[in-house]
């Protein structure tokens, strides 16, 4: 039923929990898995001054290096779980564009990823990716919380 499974991770509890679940649907079905952190263009607010040029090297510093972290993790879950998998960082995107983006590119059957689960003005400001994902793919979606 499925044969390559994208697994997005934030690198949070809910994103373990995400990992975890794709692992577990991978072995099921015998597909591929390819697990994705996506990473965030800086903000102009956050590296607006004279120097500019130094703030978003150093903030695409740390986010690359955040998210091998991430990635790093997620990598040791599926060696855990005896499962192979590619791991991708994707830089300078919204999450819900990189995570449907690489799922066409990869030709992935399923995404996987979890939910905050947010309410209110929490998920006016903070917004939900989840949501946007499920709003711009045809693909199926396992949501994990």
């Amino acid at each position: 039923m499925y044969n390559h499974i994208l697994i997005a991770t934030d690198g949070s509890a809910v994103g373990d929990k995400a990992i975890e679940q794709g692992l577990e649907v991978a072995k099921k079905f015998g597909a591929r898995t390819t697990i994705i952190k996506v990473t965030e263009m800086w903000s102009a607010l956050d590296v607006a001054g004279r120097d500019a040029l130094s703030k978003i090297e150093t903030y695409e510093k740390a986010a690359g290096e955040a998210a091998q972290g991430v990635l790093k993790k997620a990598k040791a879950a599926a060696d855990k779980a005896g499962e192979a998998c590619e791991t991708i960082h994707v830089p300078d995107r919204v999450p819900a564009e990189g995570i449907v983006g690489t799922a066409e590119a990869k030709n992935c059957d399923l995404i996987v990823m979890g939910s905050h689960g947010r309410r209110g003005i929490d998920k006016l400001l903070l917004g939900s990716q989840a949501q946007n994902v499920l709003a711009h793919t045809k693909k199926p979606v396992l949501i994990a919380r």
